[in-house]
């Protein structure tokens, strides 16, 4: 009996669309109270930067707010809790601010400056405010005030993008590589990137979280993402920290901290529906790809709100060979209990199937670089979760939070390795538990925040292996003959305890983590048992200098740890026992925010004691030793303002220099699949009801091994790959939802690849090796609509 998911849903997929669809039209049918938008109504929204609080309090409220960014740039907003009016409301997040909200219509208002007289008073520096768990309210506040380099993309850039997966977020993003899909990766649930130089490969050198909540099925024994049950329609941000964050989020984290915020439970009864759909033209496939999210929930006046959340794919990518369906349910619940406590749920139940087209030779490539040469290539995968989180803040100098969590996942899938064809089903169990609490005091003249945490988690897995020959002609099940019976488990305790001190302009933080790991895996059919014991302390100090509101000097040193992966303890290393991978990390940066301009720069250095990398094709682990990643990151945007009103324009640009520094024939050379320059330039307009932008990103040369090979083989899994430079053009306009209609709707259409340039990707040592050509021109149309 085989462990794959059941068949395609096709029926039952279009009824989700029509359903959906139908809900969204007669959602727009209901007339409209104006009286409703003078109702007092509740509201629990989080501190934040003042544009982030008045984006989402005028989604709460539906109303319209008019906002000239330059107005908001750099102030913050206290957090709103309780039952207001939409006047009341925008009264108290504009407190202290300068600014004013006036009425132009029923449910409509424009920001403007208040006059001088009537602006409040700044709030008395005797008044301090714990911060907390800073992963769990991104915003563009946050980032100005983290000690080190960090960048937070909000949904509205992913509609701005089009984005439909991780990839095409985390590439905008400076010293972030998100290459296309490849190898036993080749598909949209597994998510490759790297950081830094560090290799993409399945994201393994990261700390990869969802609402703080691990993503990986075994964040210690295995922390990979051949099987990511992330989907952005579900996502609210997307908030990577390079740096500066090391000593209380772990271990793996010397390629950063990459945490998806899931969408929020809206203050008021919300609907909120997307489709997209997308074509590749000049590809061999004519297949419609359709991406659907949706949200539906809202908070009752007694402090009890949930939402249901829903991100569904359907369809082939511009390859042979790629069919997937992906559903992805997330239900959230949140209740406050009174205004100290609050709890809070959620459940997730992901799951997916996809083809795997594989790689191509070099011959198979130039014949038709969208062929598939590997017919039996399948992945299926699920993912269940659940969480419950406590949130107790008596007062605004005390935060305690302990959040629980389980998921438990299946991976599986056929894979052609030459002479067998196999079936691979993988389980993991993880059970964890977070507590975390944070005291703000003043000492003379010194703020301080201490903040101390623990985690402790507890993982299994199980991994099988069964085969048939090829050519028997038959997939095999799981009463075929298998050649892996492995068993794995960890236990592993984590505390951290670090000081924020705010010592006039300076913001200064030491601290320090520990990490204590027991695992072990035992191959089942052989008796063997490779275990291993760490114990480790991970020091870090971050510095922040405020030079003004604006302006923002910093620099940071962390360590990170990584344990030796399931996979590696059981298999020699070239250059002897695994040991732990170590590294340590600095920065030195500023940061600008002022207006219409936002800036950042900054320089890094990361030495790696000890770097191995796994050869799937003959189940080692190779040793590359000591490498060294230095570099500079940096980007900028402004908004023109009154010179070209509704204008603004970005760039950004990483230099990487990933070089080996272990002794021997590769010393010096390029860390493999590790381009030195990566770029991205655009222009965007917004008028009204209209918007347009356009978008460029450009990345340069990489090798694919340690030796820097410049000729192509045959195999075509190894040689020099090009540099490569796409630009995308997309427009929107905002349709409104008519007279007597409460929705409002946006129909957008864009391209990607807006020249159809021609570029790929190699799978070096993977089990489908090869060529794997990139998005080609992609035309697709968005069509949204807020109810």
């Amino acid at each position: 009996m085989s462990l794959r998911l059941a068949p395609r849903r096709r029926q039952l997929a279009l009824a989700i669309h029509l359903g959906l669809l139908s809900c969204a039209v007669t959602a727009t049918a209901q007339p409209a109270n104006i009286a409703a938008h003078e109702a007092a109504r509740s509201f629990d929204l989080p501190a934040a930067a003042l544009s982030t609080a008045l984006s989402r309090f005028a989604g709460e409220a539906g109303m319209a707010l008019s906002v000239d960014a330059s107005l908001t740039d750099g102030k913050a907003a206290p957090a709103l809790q309780g039952r207001y009016t939409p006047a009341e409301g925008l009264q108290r997040l504009l407190a202290g601010s300068g600014l004013e909200a006036v009425q132009r219509a029923p449910g409509s208002y424009v920001l403007r400056a208040a006059p001088r007289m009537a602006q409040a008073q700044p709030e008395p520096m005797s008044v301090i405010t714990v911060i907390g768990n800073w992963l769990v309210h991104p915003s563009a506040q946050s980032v100005q005030d983290h000690g080190g380099a960090r960048s937070v993309v909000e949904r509205d850039e992913f509609m701005r993008l089009g984005a439909t997966d991780a990839r095409d977020v985390l590439n905008r993003i400076p010293g972030v590589l998100a290459p296309t899909n490849n190898g036993t990766g080749s598909h949209d649930m597994a998510l490759n990137f790297g950081v830094r130089g560090l290799s993409p490969r399945l994201a393994a050198r990261s700390t990869v979280l969802m609402d703080g909540i691990p993503v990986p099925f075994a964040p210690y024994g295995q922390p990979q993402l051949s099987f990511a049950p992330i989907s952005m329609g579900n996502m609210d941000a997307v908030d990577v920290v390079r740096g500066g964050g090391a000593v209380r989020y772990g271990p793996q984290n010397v390629g950063g901290i990459v945490n998806f915020v899931t969408r929020a439970i809206p203050g008021q009864a919300t609907g909120d529906v997307s489709v997209q759909g997308e074509l590749s033209p000049s590809s061999t496939s004519d297949s419609i790809k359709t991406h659907t999210s949706v949200l539906l929930g809202g908070t009752l006046d007694n402090g009890l709100g949930g939402a249901i959340l829903y991100s569904g794919v359907r369809g082939s990518d511009w390859r042979e060979h790629s069919d997937t369906q992906i559903d992805d349910v997330i239900l959230k619940g949140r209740y406050k209990i009174d205004s100290a406590s609050t709890v809070s749920a959620m459940l997730q139940h992901y799951q997916g199937e996809a083809d795997m087209p594989g790689g191509l030779t070099r011959a198979a490539f130039a014949a038709d670089p969208y062929q598939s040469t590997r017919p039996l290539d399948n992945f299926w995968g699920r993912r269940n979760l659940a969480s419950l989180a406590w949130e107790y803040k008596p007062d605004r100098q005390r935060q305690l939070s302990v959040q629980a969590f389980y998921t438990d996942t299946l991976r599986s899938g056929y894979l052609d390795q030459g002479r067998n064809v196999t079936l691979s089903p993988r389980t993991y169990t993880v059970r964890g538990v977070e507590t975390r609490y944070a005291q703000a005091f003043r000492a003379g003249q010194l703020r301080h925040e201490i903040g101390v945490g623990h985690r402790y988690i507890d993982e299994s897995s199980h991994e099988l292996r069964y085969w048939r020959l090829k050519t028997d002609n038959v997939l095999p099940t799981t009463g075929s003959p298998f050649d892996r019976d492995t068993s794995g488990s960890t236990r592993a305790h984590a505390f951290f305890i670090d000081d924020r001190i705010d010592a006039g302009n300076w913001t200064i933080t030491p601290g320090l983590r520990n990490e204590r790991i027991r695992s072990y895996q035992d191959n089942n059919l052989t008796g063997k048992r490779d275990s291993g014991n760490y114990n480790v302390l991970l020091p870090a100090l971050n510095v922040l200098y405020h030079a003004s509101d604006a302006w923002k000097l910093y620099a940071s040193s962390d360590s990170s740890f990584g344990t030796v992966q399931y996979s590696k303890m059981a298999n020699a290393v070239v250059s002897g026992g695994a040991e732990p991978e170590k590294a340590r990390s600095w920065e030195l940066g500023t940061r600008y925010r002022q207006g219409g301009l936002r800036a950042e720069a900054n320089l890094f250095l990361i030495r790696f004691s000890n770097q191995y990398e796994s050869n799937q094709q003959n189940n080692s682990v190779y040793a590359r030793g000591k490498t060294r990643h230095r570099g500079l990151e940096s980007s900028v945007e402004y908004d023109l303002g009154a010179a070209l009103p509704g204008v603004t324009v970005y760039a950004s640009y990483a230099y990487v220099d990933a070089v080996i520094r272990e002794a021997g024939p590769n010393f010096d050379l390029q860390v493999p699949f590790s381009p030195r320059h990566k770029g991205t330039a655009g222009v965007g307009y917004k008028a009204g009801k209209w918007r347009a932008s356009l978008d460029g990103m450009f990345e340069g040369a990489q090798f694919a091994d340690s030796a820097n090979t410049v000729p192509e083989n045959a195999a075509g899994n190894n040689g020099r790959v090009p540099g490569y430079g796409v630009w995308a053009a997309r427009g929107s306009v905002d349709l409104g939802g008519g007279p007597g209609s409460s929705a409002s709707w946006r129909l957008s259409a864009g391209v990607k690849n807006l020249f159809d340039h021609a570029y790929f990707a190699r799978s070096f040592d993977d089990n489908n090796l090869g060529k794997y050509i990139a998005q080609p021109r992609t035309l697709y149309l968005q069509l949204g609509s807020r109810f």
